[in-house]
């Protein structure tokens, strides 16, 4: 009897399979509408809005309960600073790769250069407004400390989960045995947390659906068509960014290929690219990254510290929309500009890293800092923003699953083994629990134990 329950399993996972196919029937769907009738396409946003808070709700409460389980867990605090440290020094080096590559593709095609700008400075001032709201690099430092315990998961604030869920993960250490009930209590919370999460990615149709309408319905597909070369230059950038540079760090380093961790996070790649969101993915990033063999401290650390951090897709972006600015309004930026406001661009990023939009917001906020006549220029890319924010969220996701394993690698918090098995398809990722134990180290006998308690 106890051998039907594992074969039991994969006819859930085949499930949630429908479930994302029917995520691509709604955008094709969306697009439709919003196409055929605009008005109709806008007055369902609210759909997808509603879709992106249930799952930005559910960030706080998972990365505090991997994070509290992974430092909780281990005896040694150093291991915990030393992946900290790793993590910052590396996104720092990916975040100039990044800048670097933008600035080499913007230069060479040049999208920029012949249109002629029309009245659009209400929109630019609008953004920078935005982007001045986030505050400065101190003020986003402050904000990380939360007003209360308990408010860094109300908030919404990553880091805030994050600064808090450190704290207590290392209290929680400090008592030893008297703090294992505790941590059993945060292990229990963790599996409720997934499982409703589970339940919020049944709606994520609806969601996509209603995403997908209401910018399609607002822009038409003209917006698309007359910047077509400036988005088709990002793509492909991003696309050379992530399986030129992080592939081949990730095979020198780690000997893992990117295809197949593609491959692997394909369904987070398709959820991302219905909502525009890659916050939307965070919590499955946390899950499979654990799956996959790494070490739950090292992921509670390196991907909620990436998630503000790491943002290789804005870096991009910034890079490229600051040239097809400055080219399509005639005032083109020598090397020296280029360098000076990309710089401030990705410092000033982290400022705005909790504001909805906040690409288009930091590119509004540093041109008006260093080059204000240029700001008129940011309403030419407003139309095309949403289409290109889906290629921004997924180069940003995939850099922080890149560096999961990359850091796993450096400080030995991976299994190697199970990384090649899980990558093979040897051992899914189970859908309806998002939740290994002890990273899948007896999988496969516990099931069984516990199927025989009840009988």
């Amino acid at each position: 009897m106890s051998e039907a329950t594992p074969e039991a399993t994969p006819k859930k996972r085949d499930r949630t399979h429908w479930l994302y196919l029917a995520v691509i029937v709604a955008v094709i769907a969306g697009i439709l509408v919003g196409w055929l009738a605009p008005e109709a396409g806008q007055s369902v946003a609210p759909l997808g809005t509603i879709f992106v808070n249930l799952i930005k709700m559910m960030i706080a409460p998972v990365i505090f309960c991997t994070i509290v389980l992974g430092i909780g867990s281990i005896r040694t605090a150093a291991t915990v600073g030393r992946v900290g440290g790793l993590a910052i020094g590396y996104f720092l080096v990916m975040s100039t790769f990044a800048l670097a590559i933008g600035l080499v593709v913007g230069n060479l095609l040049a999208p920029g250069t012949g249109l002629n700008v029309g009245s659009s400075a209400k929109a630019g001032h609008d953004l920078a407004n935005t982007a001045e709201k986030a505050g400065d690099t101190w003020k986003f430092i402050t904000d990380i400390v939360p007003k209360t315990l308990f408010s860094s998961l109300t908030e919404g604030s990553v880091l805030q989960a994050l600064f808090v869920a450190v704290l207590v993960g290392f209290a929680l250490q400090a008592m030893g045995t008297p703090g294992e009930p505790i941590l059993r209590a945060v292990a229990l919370l963790q599996k409720l947390v997934f499982r409703v999460l589970v339940m919020i990615l049944w709606l994520a149709p609806i969601g996509a659906f209603g995403a997908i309408a209401n910018v399609v319905g607002k822009t038409g597909l003209d917006a698309v068509v007359k910047l077509g070369t400036l988005m088709i230059a990002f793509y492909l950038t991003c696309l050379v960014f992530v399986f030129g540079v992080l592939g081949v760090v990730l095979w020198s380093v780690s000997r893992v290929s990117v295809l197949k961790l593609v491959r692997y996070l394909a369904r987070e790649y398709l959820l991302i690219v219905a909502t525009s969101s890659s916050e939307s993915a965070l919590p499955r990033l946390i899950a499979k990254m654990e799956h996959m063999g790494v070490e739950r401290t090292t992921v509670g650390v390196v991907v909620p510290t990436g998630y503000s951090f790491n943002l290789d897709g804005t870096a991009i972006y910034l890079t490229m929309a600051s040239l097809f600015i400055a080219e399509a309004m005639g005032k083109p930026l020598n090397i020296g500009e280029q360098i000076g406001l990309l710089l401030f661009m990705i410092v000033a990023s982290k400022g705005a890293a909790g504001v909805t939009g906040a690409g288009l917001a930091t590119l509004a906020g540093g041109l008006q800092s260093h080059r204000p006549e240029l700001l008129d220029g940011v309403g030419l890319i407003v139309g095309i923003d949403r289409f290109m924010s889906e290629a921004r969220a997924l180069t940003n996701f995939s850099g922080n699953a890149v560096a999961t394993v990359l850091i796993g690698t450096w400080t030995k918090t991976i299994d190697n083994d199970r990384v090649k098995e899980v990558l093979n398809r040897k051992l899914p990722f189970d859908e309806q629990t998002m939740v290994d134990n002890d990273h899948g180290a007896q999988p496969q006998h516990e099931p069984d134990t516990k199927d025989l308690v009840p009988a």
